[in-house]
C-alpha cells in the first residue's frame, strides 16, 4: 500500500467534507448570527458541555475572541455558561433552549439538503455509505 498517495486521497477527502458542509450549511443559520457564531454552536451541539479552551482550540480562533463569541451568543440567549461543581473558575458551555430550538431547525435544513443529495441511491449504495462512514468514525475520526 502506498501510504504517500492514500494521505493524498485523505487530504482530497477532508477538503470535499470542507466544501460539502459549506454548501450544505450555507443560509440555514438565523440573520442574528455570524458564520462564525453558527459554527461554534454547531460544535457546541455535539460536543456539550464544553470549555471555552476547548472551542477556542477546536475553531483555531483565540481565546479572547471566543469568549468575546459565547458572550454575544449568550446575550442572544443561544448558549447557557454553567461553573464547574468541583472548580468555580472552570465554566461549561451547554446550547440554551433556544440554542438548540435554532440548531434543530438548521439541521432539519441540512438533513433535507441530504435527503435531496442521497434521493437517487439505491439501498444497496445507502447501506454502503454508511458502512463507510462508520468505518472513518471507528478507524480515523475516533
Amino acid at each position: 500500500m502506498d501510504k504517500h498517495a492514500l494521505f493524498q486521497k485523505f487530504v482530497v477527502f477532508i477538503a470535499a467534507v470542507h466544501e460539502i458542509s459549506d454548501h450544505m450549511t450555507r443560509d440555514v443559520k438565523s440573520e442574528d448570527i455570524t458564520p462564525l457564531q453558527y459554527k461554534m454552536l454547531e460544535y457546541i451541539t455535539f460536543n456539550q458541555p464544553v470549555t471555552l479552551s476547548e472551542i477556542s482550540n477546536c475553531m483555531h480562533i483565540s481565546m479572547p475572541n471566543t469568549s468575546r463569541e459565547l458572550r454575544k451568543l449568550s446575550e442572544k440567549q443561544l448558549c447557557d455558561k454553567l461553573p464547574d461543581e468541583e472548580d468555580r473558575r472552570k465554566q461549561y458551555i451547554r446550547l440554551s433552549k433556544q440554542g438548540e430550538k435554532m440548531m434543530s431547525e438548521a439541521f432539519g435544513q441540512v438533513e433535507s439538503r441530504f435527503a435531496e443529495r442521497v434521493a437517487h441511491f439505491s439501498e444497496e449504495e445507502l447501506q454502503e455509505i454508511e458502512r463507510a462512514l462508520d468505518l472513518l468514525q471507528r478507524k480515523i475520526f475516533y
